[in-house]
């Protein structure tokens, strides 16, 4: 089912999932390039919201800068997946959940506010599973900014990782928590989110710019969720490139139309030797597959083995969890 009304939801969702305004009135600003005035904006946003097109307002956090995160899977036998899943999805820190079509079939993202609570989260999975729990944490990103050109695959530009070393405190991890949780949809969201934090609101904004332009922030906008807007057919496609190989690889992969992310993750010996992943969302499975065949016919990549793992279940999909409790705004 088609969640947009008209062309301008379509302008709305296609213009503004990068470069939010970060200025006090941020939807004035949308609705001056729209022709739509500031409450009419908030009110298609709120109710794109209530039918699922859109996720949050917020942003993406850069992995593995101010927190630890990191791509896993369990092999997870049939009788067992919806407990399994379950189990998952209890941890805070997952913010990502799907099943997929391959014996190790529950893959999910893990997230939180330091290396030593990833892995007391994962083994918390693994003793309350009694399964193995495989990690396969990103080695280096050539593309991990999923917007979604609704008209068409878009052209994906590499990512040029963080451009800036920042030296980070509490107040930039409180601000990309509220971040990935999702501002309000309000005529003045980042006072709102000052006032929560207990600071002023042309501080927030100074912050967020800054996070934004050094490369914490990989993107702030509206964060779809692609199937509820047609995007239905969501593959991941894993790669046994050599790792000599994986640089000039990654740069083509994710530079081709179609492939929505693409970045290299660690391999675990004896169990998983692929070492780059991309993934392809398109409208139906065919188009996928029409993808992963020019993907697969790039120089760099052909004749390589690769395995295509498309999701048929999503168990759960949120932010990333930047703070400890004590820590989050709340």
């Amino acid at each position: 089912m088609n969640q947009l009304q008209d062309d301008t939801d379509q302008k709305l969702l296609n213009r503004w999932q990068r470069d939010f305004p970060l200025v006090s009135r941020p939807f004035a600003v949308i609705g001056q390039a729209v022709g739509l005035p500031e409450a009419r904006v908030l009110a298609r946003l709120n109710r794109l919201k209530e039918s699922g097109a859109i996720s949050r307002i917020g942003a993406t956090i850069r992995p593995n800068t101010i927190a630890a995160s990191t791509l896993a899977a369990i092999a997870a036998p049939e009788d067992r997946i919806e407990e399994i899943a379950h189990i998952i999805g209890q941890e805070k820190g997952v913010n990502h959940s799907y099943l997929r079509e391959h014996e190790t079939n529950l893959w999910f993202v893990a997230t939180a506010p330091d290396t030593t609570a990833l892995q007391d989260s994962l083994a918390r999975i693994k003793a309350r599973t009694g399964l193995p729990v495989h990690s396969f944490p990103l080695l280096r990103a050539f593309n991990i900014d999923l917007g979604f050109n609704l008209d068409g695959p878009k052209s994906n530009v590499l990512d040029q990782g963080v451009l800036q070393e920042l030296t980070l405190d509490d107040a930039d991890r409180q601000i990309m928590q509220a971040l990935a949780r999702g501002l309000r949809l309000i005529a003045r969201p980042f006072a709102a989110l000052a006032s929560t934090l207990g600071m002023v609101e042309q501080r927030v904004l100074d912050r967020i710019k800054r996070l934004s332009d050094a490369g914490y922030l990989t993107r702030v906008g509206i964060i779809l969720r692609h199937r509820a807007l047609g995007w239905r057919s969501n593959a991941m496609v894993v790669w046994q490139v050599p790792v000599d190989q994986v640089g000039a690889a990654g740069k083509r992969l994710a530079g081709l139309p179609g492939v929505t992310l693409c970045y290299q993750r660690q391999t675990v010996p004896d169990v998983w030797p692929y070492t780059l992943y991309c993934m392809i969302h398109a409208r139906s499975r065919n188009d996928a597959m029409d993808v992963l065949a020019k993907a697969a016919a790039l120089p760099e990549l052909a004749g390589i083995r690769h395995e295509v793992l498309f999701s048929t279940h999503c168990f759960k999909q949120t932010g990333a969890l930047i703070a400890h409790a004590k820590e989050a705004a709340q």
